[in-house]
């Protein structure tokens, strides 16, 4: 058991997402395994039914967060129950482009728990005048600032710089990554040429699909801080898996163009 707890200390110092499955009634009374993100798991319930049962809940409480009181079946088909806890690290959120709505969406994001980290190649964006609140500030290229910062299950990346030099290596690593929110700013009209280009650098579609763009719920947002919050409600919906309420705003065309003559 202790080593059970040593496997979940280590986890939490690494920041890495783990479950706690414990039978809470039933003949293994105590048992405990540990889940990681990646489904490998240390421990046993003491029945492989339950073992591989606990892993499938376990990974699907860690995709929507919370934790549960299932009943499972062992071998011999006798029911027990298992409380499931999961461990999550404190939600990051990478903004690529240090633009006007960048300000106040790290600030209202750092209020709600994510570690804020803001990169831009341009040094008269990326500066600790415009950003003294955020967590960490990089003067790097998007490519750059990924590698520092690989996004895992809990990041959420905001891509905002609006220039397909920038954009375009942005989505395509975000896309490739783990990331559960991938958003980048731009119309109907602006995306649909940002696709063209991602699908003829080799793309795949489904990695595609990922991108919530034009960006934002659509509530009709015309300040930054209007598209700040419209941005922050589309990925509140995504943690939770509302996937068609977080492409809602898409036929905002109107709202989008001005989010456009807003960041260009």
């Amino acid at each position: 058991m202790g080593k059970i707890y040593q496997a979940l200390r280590a986890a939490l110092d690494a920041e890495r997402p783990v479950g706690l499955a414990t039978v809470v009634d039933g003949v293994n009374l105590g048992n405990k395994m540990l889940v990681y993100d990646s489904g490998e798991p240390a421990g046993s319930l003491g029945d492989d039914g339950l073992d591989r049962g606990a892993l499938d809940q376990v990974l699907r409480l860690l995709r929507i967060e919370t934790n549960e009181t299932v009943t499972l079946a062992d071998n011999a088909g006798q029911e027990t129950r298992i409380f499931v806890e999961v461990f999550l690290p404190s939600p990051k959120l990478i903004v690529i482009g240090a633009v006007h709505t960048a300000i106040p969406l790290a600030i209202f994001a750092k209020e709600m728990g994510f570690k804020t980290i803001v990169a831009d190649a341009r040094g008269k964006f990326a500066t600790d005048e415009r950003f003294p609140h955020v967590d960490v500030l990089l003067n790097l290229w998007p490519d750059e600032a990924l590698a520092q910062y690989p996004p895992d299950a809990s990041t959420y990346i905001v891509i905002l710089t609006h220039d397909p030099k920038f954009d375009d290596p942005a989505v395509k690593l975000a896309v490739a990554s783990p990331a559960r929110y991938i958003g980048a700013l731009g119309s109907n009209k602006t995306h649909t040429a940002r696709l063209e280009r991602l699908r003829a650098e080799g793309v795949p579609e489904d990695q595609l699909q990922r991108i919530h763009a034009p960006i934002g719920l659509d509530i009709g947002a015309r300040s930054p801080q209007e598209l700040a919050i419209s941005i922050l409600g589309e990925m509140i919906a995504a943690k939770y898996g509302l996937t068609a309420a977080s492409r809602a705003g898409q036929a905002a065309g109107p709202v989008r163009e001005l989010a456009d003559a807003q960041e260009g």
